[in-house]
């Protein structure tokens, strides 16, 4: 098999898992390419003769998987994501181990789906993709205040910048949504792809990165206070019997939003902070990204559109 691998060397603990992964994969006859960035060199140019390759593995954070899956996007492509980062929320929402043997058994395997991600347009016209969620203010907040103890204190970061931001900027909100016009206001707005955060917590009752449609979540409140009743209804919806949500989240639904705000807030798409504010546009990629994924995922989404991978 012939797999090319890309290394961001800068994402999480670096704790080297992927060579752990290269060494439990190759076999007999295999062809493994690593390129390695310390997030200078763009992925772009590592990826531009992916196509001669089986699959290509993504070792770095969600941002890092992110980049991969839009520059592979509708090309068929096969990619693993490989959970080297601080918070890894797309392997959670994909049921894959953490663990690189087991992540090795689940490549040699090939089992396919395809999944929905999302295009993010900047206000200073930069395009990035995003599979995870896509927002602009208190959620971005926390990103940029976690920054700098993400290696340190692990996902505990948000958390604790989560608290050290209690009265986040409050805007009034414009959304358009498949060209309607929603007014409304609060401290944040969240694009959602896929739902699960950390702890097994759903921003929304269902997560379906695989129906053509983004969940539009406003933090309709004045204070991080406010969103206590939302984040535990959230914890008590782990198993879907907890369908609804109190009035500090505001749900819409679509496959195109702008967002305007006024004051304007931060904006960053899975969990990279973008250094601008609004206003920002999404659009859905409807199943673009072509994941390795595990028999669990199989059996969380529909095990019946998955397929092996066929090498010549």
């Amino acid at each position: 098999m012939k797999l090319l691998i890309v290394n961001n060397l800068s994402s999480g603990f670096r704790d080297g898992a992927i060579y752990d992964f290269v060494r439990a994969f190759a076999d007999d006859g295999d062809e493994i390419c690593m390129r390695c960035t310390n997030g200078c060199t763009d992925l772009a140019g590592f990826l531009q003769d992916a196509e001669e390759f089986d699959a290509v593995v993504a070792a770095g954070g969600d941002g890092t998987v992110a980049t991969a899956a839009y520059l592979l996007a509708e090309t068929g492509i096969p990619l693993l994501p490989f959970p080297a980062g601080t918070a890894n929320l797309l392997a959670l929402n994909l049921a894959s181990p953490a663990e690189p043997h087991a992540l090795a058994k689940i490549m040699r395997r090939n089992l396919l789906m395809d999944f929905d991600i999302g295009e993010i347009e900047l206000s200073d016209g930069q395009h990035f993709g995003f599979t995870m969620i896509a927002g602009a203010g208190y959620d971005a907040t926390i990103m940029q205040g976690a920054e700098a103890s993400k290696r340190l204190l692990g996902p505990m970061a948000y958390f604790t910048s989560a608290f050290a931001n209690p009265a986040p900027q409050f805007s009034q909100i414009t959304l358009t949504i498949d060209g309607e016009t929603v007014r409304t206001q609060g401290v944040g707005v969240l694009v959602v792809n896929f739902s699960k955060l950390q702890f097994d917590i759903s921003v929304v009752h269902e997560n379906k990165p695989r129906d053509g449609m983004f969940d539009v979540v406003v933090m309709n409140t004045h204070d991080a206070v406010g969103l206590i009743p939302a984040l535990l209804s959230c914890m008590l919806d782990r198993t879907g019997e907890f369908p609804t949500r109190p009035g500090s989240l505001e749900v819409h639904r679509g496959c195109e939003v702008t967002v305007q705000a006024d004051p304007p807030l931060a904006v960053q798409y899975d969990g990279e902070v973008t250094g601008t504010t609004t206003p920002f546009t999404a659009r859905l990629l409807p199943e673009a990204a072509r994941f390795v994924v595990s028999e669990e995922c199989l059996a969380l989404y529909d095990e019946e559109s998955a397929e092996p991978l066929r090498l010549d």
